[in-house]
């Protein structure tokens, strides 16, 4: 696994140092409790707002930091945004399950922070605890982008495309992945096909992080709802509502399906479960596994590959995490590996190649 420098493995005998960077003194404590029960965490400091942190990070050269959203004077907005300004560190937010957070945590990942994890409202049990420590652990390895992606001048085509015969886009993505989908999606044809987008994060935050797509986009942003019918250029994020979204094609048309977590996955909604859905129709089907830890979708990817889908994977170099787009790519679930920056490029030249396969012309 690369260290976040990205110049090569990590030693595997030295901890990964932790900064602890929250207003609550309670809060601090918790979490040092947690991310120690990992083998291979250490806290190396804490601090209670921005300008006590400058001078512990200073002092103790962290790997990885987690950030309160809200501290007395700076915020942790402010306070993220002047790090990876002036010495830039994986960062992972700690956010309490109000709007306004939800929506300041956003911001936040759009602005590098890797990953986000929920304040605990009640008690957390062990399996909780596992995986906060564990996404703090892979945040300490993330590759921080060494610039940041253009800004966005998508332009609204001057005429639009009735629905029906229209190919699917699937997306799955997990730590690292609202900055990449920022990405991704400014680059494809606003106009293009309907987009369905398995994210792992809590349901505010996804809330919040559609929102700022639709805002920001000339496509129709908006969380998926059972029976939803997708048009060109809508896109659909995956609702964390203890229920997986898949697909379904009627009639050349694409609809959205909501079905139960029965089995009590590891990640609900599951890139699986969406990829899966889709087999039926594999060649009306464009799929891409983002940055991400773990290896959620690399068994839906490649069952779409092996039925005739085209299938990409986020490369090495551009992931933030190189979880899941290896894992996908080492079982030959992915057709390429792509840098991100190219992403929606190859991705638009692949629904003009369906168009001209089914005999349309191409835009």
């Amino acid at each position: 696994m690369p260290h976040a420098n990205g110049q090569g493995p990590a030693r595997p005998q030295r901890p990964r140092r932790v900064v602890i960077v929250d207003d609550s003194a309670l809060i601090r404590r918790w979490l040092r409790v947690v991310l120690e029960a990992h083998p291979r965490l250490s806290v190396v400091g804490e601090a209670e707002d921005a300008q006590a942190a400058r001078k512990v990070i200073k002092a103790t050269r962290p790997d990885v930091v987690t950030l309160d959203i809200e501290m007395p004077g700076m915020d942790g907005l402010g306070f993220l945004e002047r790090l990876m300004r002036l010495n830039p560190l994986p960062v992972v937010m700690v956010s309490g399950m109000t709007s306004a957070n939800s929506d300041a945590t956003v911001r936040a990942l759009m602005l590098g922070a890797v990953d986000c994890i929920e304040k605990p409202m009640t008690g957390t049990d062990a399996r909780q605890r596992a995986m906060i420590a564990r996404r703090v652990f892979a945040a300490a390895f993330s590759r921080l982008r060494s610039r940041p992606h253009p800004p966005h001048t998508p332009v609204r085509p001057s005429a639009t495309r009735s629905p029906g015969n229209e190919p699917v886009i699937l997306i799955g993505a997990s730590t690292g992945g609202v900055a990449a989908l920022d990405t991704l999606i400014g680059g494809l044809d606003p106009w293009g096909p309907p987009v369905v987008i398995v994210q792992h994060m809590p349901g505010p935050y996804l809330v919040s992080f559609s929102n700022l797509l639709d805002r920001t986009f000339h496509r129709q942003v908006s969380l998926a709802q059972q029976g939803m019918s997708l048009s060109p250029g809508q896109v659909a994020l995956a609702p964390a509502l203890g229920q997986h979204a898949e697909v379904v094609r009627r009639s050349g048309r694409w609809e959205i399906r909501l079905a139960p977590d029965v089995e009590r996955s590891l990640h609900c909604p599951s890139v699986d479960r969406l990829f899966h859905s889709a087999v039926p129709w594999a060649p009306h089907v464009i799929a891409a596994i983002l940055t991400g830890l773990g290896r959620d979708g690399a068994r839906g990817l490649k069952a779409l590959r092996d039925a005739g889908a085209l299938t990409f994977a986020q490369d090495e170099e551009s992931s933030t995490v190189y979880g899941m787009p290896r894992v996908a790519w080492e079982i030959g679930a992915a057709s390429e590996q792509v840098a991100l920056d190219d992403l929606a490029g190859r991705i638009n030249d692949a629904e003009r190649r369906y168009r001209q396969r089914q005999g349309e012309p191409g835009r």
